[in-house]
C-alpha cells in the first residue's frame, strides 16, 4: 500500500534509472542518450563503460548520468546487463569525446566508437588453472620419476599454469592432471596474467642519456619550464636537426612523474630507424599502436591506458582515442603530415584534435616538423602578417611558443639542392631520368655511396590506353584510371582497390595488343634503372612492394650498404636515416601541383624538402636534383638552396606569399572551409537532394556557399557523389550553421550526407 491506503500499481516502480550513449549515428555534433535501469550500474560514475540490449543485440555504451523516477513503468526499460572490467574514462576523455563530436558535426556514437575500438579489452581476462601441492602427505618412495619432478617444481616455486609446470618439470600434462585426480595436487582458478610487454617505470633512465647540443638544451628547458599547464610549442628544425631528442628529453621528465605520454607519428614514419632511436634512450620499445598492431596487443596497450599505467605509446592517429587516465604530454611529430587527416566515418583532423584534448587535459603539446603546416607556422607567429585567428575549441588563441633549430646534429651538413629543368635536358624517348640524374647516380656507384629516386606514384605505370580505339581503362566502380602494377600482373583502382588481371585485349574495341602504357611508376623506374644497371642492387620501397612483416629488413639492408639504389614513394620520405645514402633524385617534381587544392604548392614543398633531408645525413656531404618542367615556380625556388645557405629563408619567404594569398582569398586559416558531400547509388535521388539542399541554402553575411557541383571524383566505390562547399570569415560558427541547414532539410532514402570540417581533400 502507499501512503494513503491504496496499492500502489504493481507495474509502476521506484527504480533508479540510467542514461547511457550507444554507438549509432542518430544526431549530427550530439550525444544520444537512452534510458535502462540501473542494475550493476546503480553506484557507477559518468564515464563507465556498460553493455545494454540495443534492438536485438548487445552493445557497449558510455554511462553519462542517473535518474531517479517513479513514473516509469517496469517493462519499459531495459536494464543494464554488466559492466566492463575497466576503470571508467576520466571527465577529461569524455569533454574530449563530446568536443570531437562538436567539432566534426559528427553524431558522438561513431566518435565513441574510436575510443571502443578495442571490444576485447572490456572483458575480464580469461580464467586459467593453476597447479600446486595440496598439502596432503605422500609416500614420495611410491611416485615415479615423472610425478617425483613435478612435486620438486611445486616446491620451490608458487602454483603454476599446466603448460608451464610440464615445461618446467619435463612431463607430460597427463601425469599432472592424474595428481591432481589423486588429491597430491590442488587446483585454483584465477585470471591470466596479462604482460603487458613493457617494463616498470623504475627501469626507465632517470636522466637523459644523450648529451644535447646547447640550443636543444634551452628549448628543452623553455618547454619544461612551461609544462605544467596547456601550451603549443612548435619545434621548427630543419632535417636531421635533432627534434627527437628535444621532445625525447621532455618524454623522460613526465615518465619520471609516473605519467603518460603519447606520441603521434604518420603511419609510414613508425619506422626501425624512429624505434631503434626510442631505444637508444629508454632500453625498450613503445608500445606501439597502429592498424597492423595485433588485437591482443592492441587490448593490452587499451587497459594499460585507461588503468593510467606509466607508458609511451606511439601511433598514427587513431592512438590519439585511448582511453588515457594520466595523460600528460602530446607529440605530434611530422605534424604537417596529410596523414593526419581522417576522411572516412568521422572526419577530423588528428593534430588540431590532440591540441583540443591537450587544451581539456590542462598540458602541453609538442608539434615537431621540418616544414610546418601553414596553420601551426602562423599560430606560432612565424608569418610576417598580422593575423589573429583561433583554435579548433573556438575558443582564443592559447599560447603558442615557436623554437627553432636551423643546423643539422653533429658533423653532418645540408645537401645542395639543385633543379633540372626537363624543357632543356629531355630523358631519352620512353626513359623517365635526364643525363645529369644518370651522371650523378652513376658516380655514386663508383664512389660506394647510395642514391635515392622519389617518385609518389605506385605501380608501373598510371594509365592504360588504347592505340587504336583511344580508350582509357577505368574502374567501373569509380571515376577514376586504373594503374598498371606489373609485377603483380593486375590493374588496379586506387580507391575502391578492385583489380583484374593484365590484358592485352581493348574491352571497348577488342583490338589485341593495342593497349599502351602511359607514365611512369616506380616499378616502371626500376625497370628503367634495372637496364642501365644490372650490376646494382636496386629496392622498390611503396606500399605495394614493401609489407609490414618485412619492412624493417628491408630498411636495415639499406642502412648496412646491401642495397645501391632506393626507389621509393613517400615511404621513403620520411623518418629514415641512410648514412651512406648521398643522392636523391625526384623524378617528377611537378606531380602534386595541379588541380584545385589549395594546400598543392605547401604539401609539394613539405614533400620534397622532407625528401631531400634524406641525403646527407652523416659525414660524407649530400646532394639533391629535382626534374621539373616548372623551375619558376614558386616551390621549386624555396627547395634550390646551397649547403651554406639557410633554408628557412627562402622557406619563410614562399610560406609568407602562401599565406598572403590565403589571406586574401579568406582561406584557411584566415577563413574557414567546410564540404558537405551527398552520396548515393542512385544518380536521380542525388541530384534531387542536391536541389532541395540548395533551395534552403543558408543566407548570411560573411558566409559563401558554393555548389551543388559534381565531385571531381563523381563516383566511389558506385557512390556518384555531389559537393557543397561553404566559406566563412574566422569568427562565425560554422558547424551551427551547418548544423541547422542539415537538421532542415528533408532527404530522400539512400542519400547520405557528409560533413567534413576544414577538407583536405578536394576530390
Amino acid at each position: 500500500m502507499d501512503k494513503t491506503g491504496k496499492h500502489a500499481d504493481s507495474t509502476k516502480i521506484a527504480s533508479r534509472r540510467c542514461q547511457v550513449a550507444v554507438p549509432v549515428p542518430i544526431r549530427r555534433g550530439h550525444m544520444q542518450l537512452y534510458d535502462y535501469l540501473a542494475g550493476p550500474a546503480k553506484n557507477c560514475p559518468a564515464g563507465t563503460i556498460v553493455n545494454v540490449p540495443l534492438g536485438g543485440r548487445e552493445v557497449w555504451g558510455l554511462l553519462v548520468s542517473h535518474n531517479q523516477t517513479e513514473d516509469i513503468s517496469s517493462d519499459r526499460l531495459k536494464p543494464v546487463i554488466c559492466l566492463a572490467d575497466v576503470p571508467a574514462l576520466t571527465d577529461e576523455t569524455m569533454r574530449f569525446l563530446s568536443a570531437v563530436s562538436r567539432w566534426t558535426l559528427a553524431p558522438f556514437g561513431p566518435v565513441m566508437r574510436l575510443l571502443l575500438n578495442t571490444p576485447s579489452a572490456l572483458l575480464p581476462p580469461p580464467l586459467q588453472t593453476l597447479y600446486g601441492l595440496s598439502g596432503h602427505k605422500t609416500d614420495t618412495t611410491r611416485l615415479t620419476p615423472q610425478r617425483l619432478r613435478v612435486i620438486n617444481v611445486l616446491g620451490s616455486a608458487p602454483p603454476l599454469p599446466l603448460t608451464e609446470l610440464s615445461r618446467e618439470a619435463g612431463v607430460s600434462s597427463s601425469v599432472i592432471k592424474r595428481l591432481a585426480e589423486e588429491g597430491v595436487l590442488s587446483q585454483t582458478s584465477q585470471p591470466r596474467a596479462e604482460r603487458t610487454g613493457l617494463t616498470s617505470i623504475s627501469d626507465y633512465p632517470l636522466t637523459t642519456p644523450y648529451k644535447l647540443t646547447s640550443t636543444q638544451q634551452s628549448i628543452a628547458d623553455n618547454i619544461d619550464s612551461l609544462s605544467k599547464c596547456f601550451g603549443v610549442h612548435l619545434i621548427d628544425g630543419i632535417t636531421g636537426s635533432g627534434k627527437t631528442e628535444v621532445y625525447f628529453d621532455q618524454v623522460i621528465k613526465q615518465l619520471n612523474c609516473g605519467r603518460q605520454v603519447l606520441i603521434l607519428l604518420p603511419e609510414i614514419a613508425l619506422t626501425s630507424s624512429w624505434k631503434a632511436r626510442f631505444e637508444k634512450w629508454f632500453g625498450q620499445e613503445p608500445s606501439i599502436w597502429h592498424s597492423s598492431v595485433p588485437s591482443a596487443r592492441r587490448k593490452l596497450i587499451w587497459r594499460q591506458a585507461i588503468s593510467g599505467q606509466p607508458m609511451v605509446v606511439a601511433g598514427a592517429r587513431s592512438a590519439l582515442f585511448l582511453p588515457f587516465s594520466q595523460l600528460s604530454l602530446i607529440v605530434i611529430d611530422e605534424e604537417h603530415d596529410g596523414s593526419y587527416k581522417q576522411e572516412e566515418q568521422v572526419s577530423y583532423q588528428a593534430r588540431d584534435m590532440a591540441i583540443m584534448r591537450a587544451k581539456i587535459h590542462s598540458i602541453p603539446v609538442i608539434l615537431a616538423s621540418a616544414t610546418p603546416s601553414l596553420e601551426s607556422w602562423i599560430h606560432a607567429g612565424c608569418a610576417g602578417i598580422q593575423t589573429t585567428i583561433r583554435g579548433p575549441d573556438h575558443a582564443a588563441s592559447p599560447d603558442w611558443y615557436h623554437w627553432g633549430l636551423t643546423s643539422r646534429y653533429g658533423q653532418a651538413n645540408l645537401p645542395k639542392v639543385s633543379l633540372i629543368d626537363l624543357r632543356l635536358s629531355k630523358p631519352e624517348v620512353g626513359k623517365w631520368l635526364s643525363s645529369e640524374l644518370l651522371v650523378a647516380i652513376t658516380a655514386r656507384l663508383e664512389a660506394g655511396e647510395q642514391s635515392l629516386l622519389f617518385l609518389n606514384r605506385r605501380g608501373y605505370a598510371p594509365m592504360t590506353v588504347c592505340s587504336s580505339c583511344g580508350y582509357r581503362l577505368t574502374c567501373h566502380q569509380c571515376d577514376s584510371l586504373l594503374v598498371t602494377h606489373k609485377l603483380a600482373g593486375r590493374i588496379q583502382c586506387h580507391f575502391c582497390g578492385i583489380g583484374q588481371p593484365i590484358t592485352d585485349t581493348c574491352p571497348s574495341c577488342e583490338q589485341t595488343d593495342s593497349l599502351r602504357t602511359v607514365g611512369p611508376g616506380v616499378e616502371r623506374l626500376h625497370e628503367e634503372l634495372i637496364q642501365r644497371y644490372p650490376d646494382a642492387q636496386i629496392a622498390v620501397l611503396s606500399s605495394d612492394t614493401v609489407q609490414a612483416g618485412n619492412a624493417d629488413n628491408m630498411f636495415a639492408e639499406i642502412v648496412e650498404g646491401k642495397i645501391d639504389i632506393i626507389i621509393g614513394t613517400q615511404m621513403a620520405a620520411k623518418g629514415h636515416h641512410f648514412p651512406d645514402l648521398t643522392l636523391v633524385g625526384v623524378v617528377d617534381a611537378d606531380l602534386g601541383l595541379g588541380g584545385g587544392d589549395l594546400r598543392a604548392a605547401e604539401r609539394t614543398y613539405q614533400l620534397l624538402w622532407q625528401v631531400a633531408g634524406r641525403s646527407g645525413r652523416a659525414e660524407r656531404p649530400g646532394e639533391v636534383l629535382i626534374q621539373t618542367f616548372q623551375p619558376q615556380h614558386p616551390v621549386m625556388q624555396a627547395l634550390m638552396v646551397g649547403p651554406d645557405d639557410n633554408p628557412n629563408e627562402a622557406r619563410d619567404k614562399f610560406m609568407n606569399a602562401e599565406a598572403k594569398a590565403r589571406q586574401a582569398a579568406g582561406m584557411p586559416p584566415f577563413g574557414r572551409l567546410a564540404a558537405l558531400i551527398l552520396s548515393a547509388n542512385d544518380v536521380v535521388k542525388l541530384e534531387q537532394a542536391a536541389r532541395h539542399l540548395n533551395d534552403i541554402r543558408p543566407q548570411y553575411d560573411k558566409v559563401d556557399v558554393y555548389g551543388p557541383a559534381q565531385a571531381p571524383l563523381s563516383r566511389v566505390r558506385g557512390q556518384f557523389r555531389i559537393r557543397f562547399l561553404v566559406r566563412t570569415e574566422r569568427q562565425v560558427a560554422l558547424q551551427k550553421i551547418i548544423e541547422s541547414w542539415v537538421s532542415e532539410a528533408k532527404l530522400p532514402s539512400g542519400v547520405r550526407v557528409v560533413c567534413d570540417i576544414d577538407p583536405y581533400s578536394f576530390l
